[in-house]
């Protein structure tokens, strides 16, 4: 699978280096590819806000300045074919690639790159913190564009995100945010937006843009269908029938099945996508710290794995193994008798109070279904209730900010290939809380937070023991997470499909263009 991924980036490297094809129209009339996953698709259309599972249609839709490759572990070229950076880091120069257009038909230039990420700058939510350094932005000439940092920061890095790093069209319409509600794209990948269904099985299709600089010579899939299914039997079932492309994750059954089923292929390797239990530390039972340490203590995280069949690997502290920050040896147990006792000091247990612990997880997805099992029944025995509440994403995110749960179990991911965002976005004090569904509030954990980015440059061994201070931090002395495992990225997909391969700093995106349908 390597050598595939190679060669597919060694071809994205030629193209960098000459001149854009000529664009082709996209042929029509050939099978659609379709993407079945058990969440919502869209939860925010406009690009400069959109933080969450959209990425897997975005990312087809829009394009960034540069693109990770987890071969090199380096940024590559997108729509930017080169970049200098100074001695000090603090002042990046990209040239950008010649005779991109958006899909409303306007050129994609320095301009328009100065201008989008203005305004993903000036939107100051989802990751837009990922531009903090950048002080000014300059349009040197059409094809060139300037940054200058208050920090040195690895921009050609923050320009590869898979969120906020989007380039599109500010001049779409007057009311630009109120265009993006209705469902409409402003960017310069291969697919554009046909049609959005909102709650319903078939939420998202999107069409060939003719005009796309990578052009369409060879067979490409031109149409593509973002379908929510829940039931991951029958998400497999449709992939079986042909009625699905590809399914982005099975449990260990239904994954061995697929391994074994003809006119399937699979796909597996290590992910940076993490699932993490945030505890409420501001409201509820759980403001108690001995609480929210009984309940780390209460998870079987071994038989989690095993359970789980290589689905999932143990954590390693909060950022998993292959980036910085990633704390080695750091493998959590269980310990039944040490949760007993947390709880009998916290005044619950056998003779003292009932506890009861509502937590929220995402509908279909069998390994936290496994995860609120074995929780259930190991509270029951130290007499606690917990009451699980399974909801489709937007839902479970909306009560989130609302803090209506004690227990939130979600999956965290980089927004580049980068351990900051583990922490920054997840552990540091927010108001609204947006993804701090700890609502922890801890200025000293602020403070160390705010000196990483530029660590991260200047003093890598520094950074790292930021990062171990972090942890321990978060953990340890504040005890305001569990964090069960790493999954691993197990794919299912139609045998006719070639070309695939999974990028971990991407989670769940299938680069599209890129593939070859066959028969």
């Amino acid at each position: 699978m390597r050598r595939r991924f190679a060669a597919a980036v060694a071809l994205l490297l030629l193209m960098a280096c000459s001149p854009p094809p000529e664009p082709q129209r996209a042929p029509v009339g050939e099978s659609p590819f379709v993407y079945v996953r058990n969440t919502d698709i869209i939860t925010e259309w406009d690009p400069s806000r959109s933080y969450s599972s959209e990425i897997v249609a975005f990312q087809n839709v829009y394009e960034t300045l540069t693109l990770w490759n987890p071969v090199t572990k380096k940024a590559a070229p997108r729509l930017a074919t080169s970049w200098r950076a100074s001695s000090d880091g603090r002042t990046w120069t990209f040239a950008l690639r010649p005779g991109v257009t958006f899909h409303t038909g306007r050129t994609l230039d320095a301009a328009a790159v100065k201008s989008s990420i203005e305004r993903t700058m000036r939107s100051e939510t989802g990751a837009s913190y990922i531009w903090d350094a950048v002080s000014s932005i300059r349009a040197d000439d059409p094809l060139t564009v300037t940054f200058a940092l208050k920090y040195p920061v690895p921009l050609d890095l923050v320009a590869s995100a898979g969120y906020a790093a989007y380039i599109y069209d500010t001049k779409a319409a007057p009311d630009l945010a109120a265009w993006f509600r209705q469902g409409r794209d402003a960017g310069s990948g291969p697919y554009t937006v046909a049609g959005w269904k909102r709650g319903q099985e078939d939420e998202l299709s999107l069409k060939a843009y003719g005009d796309y600089w990578g052009g369409w010579r060879r067979p490409h899939y031109t149409t593509v269908t973002f379908k929510v299914v829940r039931d991951p039997e029958r998400a497999y079932e449709m992939l079986r029938r042909g009625a699905a492309t590809f399914v982005d994750r099975l449990d260990a059954t239904l994954f061995g099945q697929a391994s074994a089923a003809p006119g399937v292929r699979t796909s597996e390797r290590p992910s940076f996508t993490t699932a993490m239990l945030l505890f409420n530390t501001a409201d509820g039972p759980m403001r108690d710290v001995r609480v929210r340490r009984a309940v780390q203590r209460a998870i079987d995280y071994r038989g989690l794995v095993r359970e789980l069949k290589g689905s999932v690997m143990s954590a390693g502290g909060v950022i998993p193994e292959g980036l910085l920050g990633h704390v080695p040896g750091r493998v959590p147990r269980q310990d039944l008798d040490a949760a007993a006792r947390l709880l009998r000091q916290a005044g619950y247990g056998p003779g003292g109070r009932p506890l009861r612990l509502l937590l929220t997880y995402a509908a279909g997805d069998a390994d936290q279904e496994a995860l609120v099992r074995r929780l259930r029944a190991t509270l029951r025995r130290l007499d606690v209730t917990l009451r699980a509440r399974a909801m489709p994403w937007n839902e479970q995110w909306e009560l989130g900010k609302k803090g209506g749960q004690d227990i939130f179990v979600m999956y965290w991911w980089p927004d580049y290939a980068d351990g900051y965002s583990y922490f920054g976005n997840v552990f540091r004090s927010a108001d609204p809380p947006e993804l701090n569904l700890a609502y922890l509030r801890d200025q000293g954990l602020d403070a160390l937070l705010d000196t990483l980015p530029e660590l991260t440059v200047t003093d890598r061994p520094a950074a790292q023991r930021a990062y171990e201070q972090a942890t321990e931090r978060v953990l340890d002395q504040r005890a305001a997470a569990a964090l069960p495992w790493v999954a691993t990225a197990r794919r299912a997909y139609f045998a006719g499909v070639q070309g695939y391969d999974d990028n971990p700093a991407y989670p769940d995106v299938v680069f599209i263009h890129t593939l070859r349908p066959s028969a």
